[in-house]
């Protein structure tokens, strides 16, 4: 799948499916809201910005789903 900065995307949460953006994806080892993310090349994370709270979370681009 290849997602872009600004894509519509959605992923599953316990109060169910989720939508928002990709804000920026992270390609290397990085700090977010306390937690240390590793990502790998062929599973990289995205920073994302939920449509509902308006919040940023960190997301493998393999748990995201492109609208």
């Amino acid at each position: 799948m290849a997602l872009s900065e600004g894509d519509r995307i959605s992923w599953n949460t316990s109060q169910g499916t989720t939508y928002g953006t990709t804000v920026r994806k992270r390609v290397s080892e990085f700090e977010f809201d306390g937690q240390t993310f590793k990502p790998t090349k062929d599973d990289p994370y995205w920073i994302v910005e939920s449509e509902k709270s308006g919040k940023q979370a960190a997301h493998k681009e393999s748990s995201l789903t492109k609208e």
